[in-house]
């Protein structure tokens, strides 16, 4: 698959095709890639089933010392594969296995991603196709176990396909973190990607995708929006604050991925930050206080958020969690800061809001439906965690897409599970 036309937003094909069906069934393993932990996932389905029950799962630490160096970081990350196949008893089984990363995944196929490291993570020896190499090849090295990896995808498409298994009407994904992306099933008909037959069992290739006299009414592929890219061509500069600007401009990826640093949880207590930084100098804060910790970077991370928003949280307990940070406040300080945390969350909220709205939107318009009910699997530590944040963006969603009726559910086990259920899948689809 190739796409004709370039655009502004970079939506790429995820090369998933099907959602599961319940006819899936066997053990499969999947991969939660992060970037800074692997959580290492083993799915047994049964009697077409998948339950909570049966999964097992662990998660290891990504060291940031291995975050720059590829062959340290796979040589570490096929280590823990080992260790979990240990701990579950299949280290003597090749395993069908599917990998969930938490970057941007450019794809040429299932199985051959071009990941773009971006967040906290830059490893400048492993870019785009050599990621599936190096991991192959430190299993290699390792020599005490093997797989038959059948897919990378991006975590969000994990996410959307876990919460597909139990809930049909779910063709949108979400995710709401560290970063921020959103996927969705669309028709196949209405992209301008050409799809190679290979993708496909032997009983459809008689089929042309590409090819308009054939009816594809009814074929999908998922689409990764990678929506955190909006505003990387300039779009969104009439609504950045000076913060904002300085928030990019300290990043490890200054200039990409603008909408996430708008959005996502790594990047809102930075903004938070910035403001606060700014109204000390200027002497509106933490006077006569120790505030030398606001230096730091990374000082409110998405737990620390949550707590200063909480609604069951009064002042001194507020002072509480400033003074636990290295900051001194006085009550009007603690007032002020909640309002600026309010402020940026919320406008991170209805950003996301409209984005998902946009989404849903295209879906039905593209459909040629007066109206569309759809489910959206939304997972992510700032979605799911934050007091307010799910809240407000749900209810921008729905106030602009006025002709969509929509559904949330939360993804509980996540793209791991997403994996597990890609993999069967893709083994069910050879087995057609």
């Amino acid at each position: 698959m190739r796409v004709k036309s370039e655009s502004a937003i970079k939506t790429v094909p995820s090369f998933v095709y099907h959602l599961p069906d319940g006819a899936e069934s066997g053990q499969y393993l999947g991969l939660e890639l992060e970037e800074n932990r692997l959580r290492a996932v083993l799915g047994n389905i049964t009697d077409g089933r998948l339950h909570h029950t049966n999964l097992d799962h662990k998660i290891y630490e990504l060291p940031l010392e291995l975050r720059t160096s590829g062959e340290e970081f796979f040589n570490h990350v096929a280590q823990c594969i080992s260790d979990f196949l240990d701990f579950v008893g299949l280290k003597n089984t090749c395993l069908p296995a599917a990998i969930v990363v938490a970057f941007p995944c450019r794809q040429t196929a299932i199985k051959k991603p071009a990941v773009n490291w971006t967040k906290c993570v830059e490893i400048r020896d492993c870019e785009g196709p050599d990621v599936l190499t190096m991991l192959r090849e430190a299993i290699d090295r390792h020599a005490t176990f093997n797989l038959d990896i059948v897919a990378v995808v991006n975590d969000t498409v994990g996410t959307m396909i876990a919460a597909a298994y139990d809930h049909p009407q779910c063709e949108v994904g979400l995710i709401v973190g560290t970063g921020v992306n959103i996927c969705y099933m669309e028709e196949i008909k209405n992209t301008d990607y050409e799809v190679r037959m290979e993708d496909f069992p032997d009983d459809k290739k008689e089929i042309s995708w590409a090819d308009n006299s054939k009816d594809t009414s009814e074929q999908k592929i998922c689409i990764n929006t990678e929506c955190g890219r909006i505003g990387d061509d300039g779009s969104l500069d009439d609504i950045l604050t000076p913060y904002d600007i300085q928030v990019d401009l300290n990043s490890l990826h200054p200039g990409k991925k603008k909408f996430e640093k708008l959005t996502s949880g790594l990047y809102m207590g930075e903004v938070i930050r910035e403001v606060l930084l700014d109204l000390t100098r200027n002497g509106l804060l933490f006077k006569g206080h120790d505030h030398t910790s606001l230096q730091t970077p990374g000082l409110f991370h998405i737990n620390c958020l949550s707590q200063l928003e909480s609604g069951h949280v009064g002042v001194l307990q507020l002072r509480s969690i400033l003074q636990h940070l290295g900051v001194g406040s006085s009550c009007d300080d603690c007032v002020f800061v909640k309002e600026v945390c309010c402020a940026v969350s919320r406008r991170a909220a209805q950003l996301c809001g409209a984005a998902v709205a946009a989404v849903i939107d295209k879906m039905r318009e593209s459909r040629g439906e007066d109206s569309l009910c759809i489910t959206v699997a939304a997972s992510g530590a700032l979605y799911k965690t934050h007091p307010h944040f799910s809240t407000i963006l749900k209810e921008t969603a729905k106030s602009l897409a006025t002709q969509c009726t929509m559904t949330f559910v939360t993804s509980d086990e996540g793209s791991g599970k997403g994996a597990v259920l890609i993999a069967a899948t893709d083994r069910l689809k050879h087995q057609m």
